[in-house]
């Protein structure tokens, strides 16, 4: 295994977020994941980062994604979408690897239902950006770079 490039961020993509653009406009907006993905990449280049993305809606997959970072990336910035509530598996393989990791949500989910308000990642994240639809990447981007 190669020296960790802590310039190096992989921004792991949740379920349905590649439905972005088409879904729930009023509460994720009408952008698309593809043009978040450009706008978080020009923004690294401006700030002198290596960015890599990542996208699955299955759970195992995303597991095996944070396992892979090992060694290899800085940060996480992860938005685990649905598995934010449930998914004791990503919040152990985030606690296995010790990457600093951010969350990150479009809508705020302490404002949206009851079962979306707790986060079972954000105890082994760094922080949490919520709230500020497609921004909220950017801001963790910002944020990422800090801990580089």
């Amino acid at each position: 295994m190669g020296e960790v490039n802590m310039k190096k961020i992989l921004v792991i993509h949740g379920p349905n977020l590649n439905l972005l653009g088409d879904r729930e406009n009023s509460i994720y907006g009408d952008t698309t994941l593809e043009d978040i993905n450009k706008e978080i990449q020009v923004l690294a280049k401006e700030l002198g980062l290596e960015i890599g993305f990542f996208q699955s809606n299955v759970e195992g997959e995303i597991v095996n994604a944070v396992q892979k970072a090992k060694g290899v990336y800085g940060v996480l910035i992860i938005n685990p979408g649905g598995y934010t509530h449930y998914s004791v598996a990503i919040r152990d393989a985030i606690s296995a690897v010790q990457i600093p990791a951010i969350e990150v949500h479009l809508s705020n989910i302490h404002s949206r239902e009851e079962f979306r308000q707790k986060s079972v990642i954000a105890p082994v994240a760094k922080g949490q950006i919520m709230g500020f639809g497609k921004e909220s990447y950017f801001l963790a981007v910002r944020a990422a770079a800090s801990l580089c």
